[in-house]
């Protein structure tokens, strides 16, 4: 048996050997730093890693659809990435399709099939796998994701440097073909945070809306000052995003509004039927769904549920309901930060039917009234559907209307009925004329609603008509705290 001192002594001689092995190991590295570029060196260590038997042990990344309630964002940019090697010689099998109004076809790899690329030397290979599972409840559903493999000696390259490359290129993909999405629920696939989609064509602007030139001022310079203000957000201390109320008489321009919001801000919009959720985590799970830089729309909010009194204990006992707290906690509570750049917009025709709790700043923090027709907002109008800027029955017209309550669909409406100006001018001064003279014949009189169902047709008939009609009970919201 060696001795004590022959061990240490030999320790040390080790020890002292691998030091001076790694030192000279850093000095070779800097030296080829210095004349190798180090896309050329992680090729030869790629193909060292070969000659050693590394080529059949592989390393899986699997990239699931959905993480944590969310669309996986790594998931999406793999997927806008491999739209681009469809050219590749691996493939036997393409996807195609065209969304309406699509102006190109969209081509994808089939599953099941490998789409091989080379990066700084290194071999990666994709694959897309579909799996259909039976859910306890018996209904089928679709888990997809892809499959990286390539070397494991290339991990620290793929991870560090490839994965990221496919972020950056498929955002530069989708900037260069982006357009505008509106997104609602999936009903084929429940409420597991899953939205549809559609392409948003409509083609309102803040230069054919008939609003007041003022009030459109206003609202324009209020969306520049928001998107512009990351930093104020951040340093004050509040979530990006930004409510609005739009409210008026039915008619009025309010969905033209939405959308000539999201086609100045190229936003997206989802648009959330409240009828549709039955509990606050439903809600929840919608919301975290979304993505930034989007408008999320709860039209005409005070018929879409019925809401008990705040103070009321009804809802005590009944925790799984969809809460008016729980909308309030989703407007400016803790998930409201759940993403940035975000706008919420309420709709409704009756502002004084909202609990006062919706209208406060901070969750809906600008008013927009949408009135009625207003003579410039006739002339505008008059530009754009019938291309004149004056006539000389313009006049009458633009006195009438300030005299009788019409909304810009109606004058619209009348525009549309004839290519010559003379003709459509003169049925839609007959038009005024007759509100005027029978205004209580006009569905469009502020507090007039039609039956909705046919309870409150049988109310009509039965005398009750010249009340106004209780809210249509669509979906039970019980609220218990504020």
């Amino acid at each position: 048996m060696p001795s004590t001192t022959t061990v240490f002594s030999a320790y040390s001689s080790l020890t002292a050997s691998s030091m001076l092995v790694r030192a000279i190991v850093n000095e070779v590295k800097s030296i080829l730093n210095l004349f190798i570029p180090i896309p050329l060196q992680r090729k030869i260590i790629s193909k060292l890693g070969c000659l050693y038997g590394h080529q059949t042990t592989e390393l899986i990344l699997n990239i699931h659809e959905h993480g944590g309630g969310t669309r996986n964002q790594m998931y999406e940019a793999s997927e806008v990435y491999l739209r681009t090697m469809v050219a590749s010689p691996s493939l036997a099998r393409l996807a195609v399709s065209k969304c309406q109004r699509e102006k190109s076809l969209a081509v994808t790899a089939e599953k099941d099939q490998d789409v091989v690329e080379i990066f700084e030397g290194v071999q990666v290979k994709w694959r897309l796998i579909c799996i259909n599972n039976d859910s306890a409840s018996q209904r089928r559903e679709k888990q997809n994701f892809y499959e990286l493999s390539f070397p494991k000696l290339c991990k620290e390259i793929v991870l560090s440097s490839y994965l990221p490359y496919v972020l950056k290129r498929s955002k530069e993909i989708k900037e260069e073909n982006m357009g505008l999405k509106l997104h609602a629920l999936g009903l084929h696939r429940g409420l597991g945070g899953v939205w549809g989609s559609t392409n948003l064509n409509h083609p309102s602007t803040f230069d054919t809306l008939a609003m007041d030139i003022n009030l459109k001022k206003e609202v324009l310079e209020d969306l520049d000052r928001f998107v512009k203000r990351k930093e104020f957000y951040k340093r004050v201390g509040k979530p990006w995003k930004r409510g609005y109320l739009l409210y008026g008489p039915p008619g009025t321009g309010k969905s033209s509004l939405i959308a000539a919001m999201a086609n100045y801000l190229h936003f997206n919009i989802y648009d959330m039927e409240l009828t549709s959720i039955y509990s606050n985590s439903d809600l929840r799970k919608l919301l975290v769904s979304t993505r930034n830089r989007s408008i999320l729309v709860i039209e005409d909010i005070d018929c879409s549920v019925e809401f008990k009194d705040r103070t009321s204990t009804e809802g005590a006992s009944n925790r799984n309901q969809f809460t008016l707290s729980g909308l309030l906690n989703f407007i400016d509570g803790l998930w409201s930060s759940c993403g940035d750049e975000r706008i919420i917009i309420f709709t409704t025709n009756y502002k004084d039917r909202l609990d006062p709790a919706l209208l406060r700043p901070g969750r809906m923090d600008m008013h927009i009234h949408m009135s009625y027709c207003t003579p410039c907002g006739f002339k505008l109008l008059a530009s754009n559907y019938l291309q004149i800027q004056n006539h000389p029955l313009f006049e009458q017209i633009q006195l009438l209307i300030k005299n009788v309550n019409v909304t810009p669909a109606e004058v619209a409406e009348e525009l549309m009925k004839s290519d010559d100006s003379k003709t459509s001018l003169e049925g839609l001064l007959n038009f005024l004329q007759s509100k005027k003279t029978h205004p209580n014949e006009s569905n469009a009189e502020e507090g007039e609603r039609k039956p909705t169902n046919p309870k409150q047709a049988e109310e009509q008939k039965a005398g009750k008509g010249n009340k106004r009609p209780k809210k249509a009970k669509k979906a039970k919201v019980i609220d218990y705290d504020d």
